[in-house]
């Protein structure tokens, strides 16, 4: 381990969390009110809200759940189910319950309804917070974090300021033995040769290629790609174009690996993650908002996650921060409140993209010691988990661990 400069909550696996929140999880859309209600009960407390909508079972979803609720970042649990769905609630509460966290499940069919099922909520997540809250931080190295990176809201300052500011944080993090995950592989047509020649071996080279090669037809059965109108109106003229700015968030670290959302990194290094559904298609649009990109990279331990944004975004994110850095000079001026970082900086030459590549590192590291970042002092807590599925990864995607 490196020199310890953080200070985290410790789990039994053995990992350590930046943050020691009490989730409120709801297991079907018609238990979405009356978990909203629970947490709204503690405005000052770290409790938060996630949830599955879908009433029908979905391999992926249960997946994601297991390890959303699991999470280095996540102290205790408590599930929220209407009573007649699908999901798997035994298997989920099994899941935390084996993980050491305080966990409960409590059923709106048989605890009398909306009032009766809210108060009898409260009062465990006023006890789990208590029983949490003696949890004692301890030393934490850098790599051990898990940090991912997204962009949204990409225009044409995006490639040649945020992105490649947040590559250099990503090459400074991973020289410190952090585990660094980029994605949006929808986002990486064109780049895909590019990738290949860093990966750490032939056989990844082919798996990194394959991956976008699916995401391009993928992309192309459904009749439109990962590029919106207000990239266009932002300067941006073609998906490569887009692609290439993306690109180059990942910084110039070989790529250690190939992963798919739920899939924790094994070592420090950087990894790619592949996002695009396995199989025919079959659940519209891989990532339907940047909170679901957010959210895959969480399954895969992220503690945070670097957002870049040229035309801008304030979003943030439930159980990990989002580290929000702005590319274009003009958003960050009209959006200084929602934003952490202004790479805007660099085109108008008052800092080089090695100044704010390194300001964002240091963040991490700030954030990751319990400063909030601009979202989580706003209160942003967006979440959202869909229908997908996936097949398991080969032993190619993962080299170190041959």
């Amino acid at each position: 381990m490196t020199a310890p400069i953080l200070h985290g909550y410790p789990r039994a696996d053995g990992r350590k969390g930046i943050r020691n929140t009490v989730l409120v999880a709801y297991l079907v859309e018609c238990a979405h009110f009356v978990a909203s209600k629970v947490v709204a009960g503690f405005p000052d407390d770290d409790v938060q809200l996630i949830g599955f909508p879908g009433c029908y079972p979905n391999e992926y979803a249960a997946q994601m759940m297991e390890k959303l609720c699991t999470h280095p970042n996540v102290g205790a649990v408590l599930f929220v189910s209407l009573g007649c769905e699908s999901f798997d609630k035994v298997r989920a509460s099994d899941a935390v319950a084996a993980s050491g966290r305080p966990v409960k499940t409590l059923v709106i069919q048989k605890a009398g309804g909306t009032a009766s099922t809210v108060a009898a909520a409260r009062d465990w997540v006023r006890g789990a917070l208590d029983e949490i809250g003696q949890i004692k931080r301890v030393p934490m190295g850098v790599d051990e974090l898990v940090i991912g990176t997204i962009c949204g809201g990409s225009d044409g300052t995006s490639g040649i300021s945020g992105n490649p500011a947040a590559g250099k944080a990503f090459d400074l993090l991973v020289g410190e033995g952090a585990a660094c995950i980029f994605e949006e592989t929808g986002e990486l047509i064109g780049c895909e040769e590019i990738m290949a020649e860093r990966a750490v071996t032939p056989e990844l080279g082919q798996q990194l290629r394959e991956s976008v090669h699916k995401a391009e037809r993928y992309y192309a059965t459904l009749g439109y790609g990962s590029f919106a109108a207000g990239n266009a109106a932002g300067g941006l003229s073609t998906i490569e174009e887009k692609s290439l700015g993306a690109y180059v968030k990942s910084g110039d670290s070989p790529i250690a690996g190939l992963i798919k959302p739920g899939d924790v990194p094994p070592t420090g290094g950087l990894y790619l993650m592949d996002v695009v559904p396995d199989g025919e298609v079959r659940f519209g649009f891989p990532n339907i908002s940047d909170n679901a990109e957010i959210v895959e990279m969480i399954a895969s331990g992220a503690h945070l996650t670097l957002f870049v944004t040229g035309r801008g975004s304030v979003v943030g994110s439930a159980i990990s921060p989002v580290i929000k850095i702005c590319a274009n000079p003009d958003t960050y001026r009209a959006l200084a409140g929602d934003m952490d970082v202004n790479a805007g900086d660099i085109i108008e030459g008052r800092r080089t993209i090695e100044q704010v590549g390194r300001e964002i590192r240091d963040l991490v590291i700030s954030i990751s010691n319990g400063i909030p970042s601009a979202s989580e002092a706003l209160g942003h807590r967006e979440f959202i988990l869909t229908y997908k599925t996936f097949e398991p990864i080969g032993p190619a995607c993962l080299p170190s661990r041959v």
